[in-house]
């Protein structure tokens, strides 16, 4: 079975005693190789930081044309810049330490790689992707405990909501998009010193997708740095549950040893080509590869009209 959905969720859920679905593939018990040590198989990583960009749409809520562009577009900034080799999967085969076992020429392979293979992941999945219970704590432990990156775009914001670890990685559920897909709105640039978001002007349109959240959301547990300019939305629609104001639309955090930065814009092909939104993704990549710094302490929301 994969992740129940949110209203089926118990007291169980709390308690570990969770069920998920089984992989096309088998996974050997873990063992010295696949746990936190040399890459699974024993490869050699190259100089350059490894990125796994993580595709998978198989959770349901359809699939988004635009994910095909942001694998092309975060692969190419690696080559572009040389700073890290992106791993595209579409698949969740490779979330886990495990050593994973591949079935070929009549004997079992390990060689795959696995996340001790990588530095970060570039998230892009959505709804209730089907793994495993020990693929679901080898992610986490893969941020809190090895320190490694998680940079998650558009809809990741609604990912495994029926598992609230994940909301308490990236900081946030979503509670749906009140204004429509495709919006054009005014966002506020509240930290200009923070390198994704630096380049942006105050204020700056967007055509896009905005979220609302919902629990674990609080400003003391995360760092935002753009927000929505509710002047430029019907706040009077019957879909805003908010009545704070407050429509985070990108920030950033630590989880555990870990750096996580969250942004809820990608719905549209054309974001992806953006110059400003692919230097955001890359500034946002650097920094969770831990290849620059910043200050995320969190912050209460400014007071309208108040310096940043």
């Amino acid at each position: 079975m994969s992740f129940v959905q949110r209203h089926r969720v118990s007291a169980a859920v709390a308690a570990g005693a969770f069920v998920f679905s089984a992989l096309a593939f088998a996974q050997a018990p873990a063992s010295p190789a696949g746990r936190g040590g040399a890459p699974q198989g024993g490869q050699q990583r190259p100089a350059r930081k490894q990125l796994l960009v993580w595709c998978d749409n198989n959770g349901g809520g359809g699939y988004h044309d635009s994910m095909n562009r942001a694998m092309a577009v975060i692969q190419q900034m690696g080559v572009d810049t040389g700073l890290y080799d992106a791993h595209l999967r579409t698949d969740s085969h490779l979330i886990t330490k495990q050593p994973i076992v591949v079935r070929a020429d009549g004997r079992d392979w390990t060689n795959t790689r696995n996340l001790d293979y990588f530095d970060a992941i570039f998230f892009c999945g959505m709804r209730e992707i089907p793994i495993t219970l020990q693929q679901a704590a080898d992610l986490l432990s893969f941020v809190k405990e090895d320190g490694k990156g998680f940079v998650a775009a558009h809809a990741a914001n609604n990912a495994f909501m029926s598992y609230p670890p994940y909301a308490d990685m990236i900081g946030a559920g979503a509670d749906n998009y009140p204004w429509g897909t495709t919006t054009e709105v005014t966002i506020i640039n509240e930290d200009p010193s923070f390198p994704a978001t630096k380049h942006f002007p105050a204020t700056f349109k967007v055509k896009d997708e905005m979220y609302q959240l919902n629990a674990p959301y609080a400003r003391d547990k995360v760092r935002v740095v753009l927000r929505l300019d509710t002047s430029s939305v019907d706040m009077t629609n019957p879909n805003v549950h908010r009545k704070d104001g407050d429509f985070p639309q990108a920030w950033a955090k630590t989880y555990g040893k870990g750096r996580v930065f969250v942004c809820a814009f990608g719905q549209t092909t054309e974001s992806w080509d953006d110059p400003g939104m692919k230097t955001m993704w890359l500034e946002s990549i650097k920094w969770a590869l831990k290849l620059t710094d910043a200050d995320v302490t969190p912050r209460p929301m400014p007071a309208a009209g108040a310096p940043k």
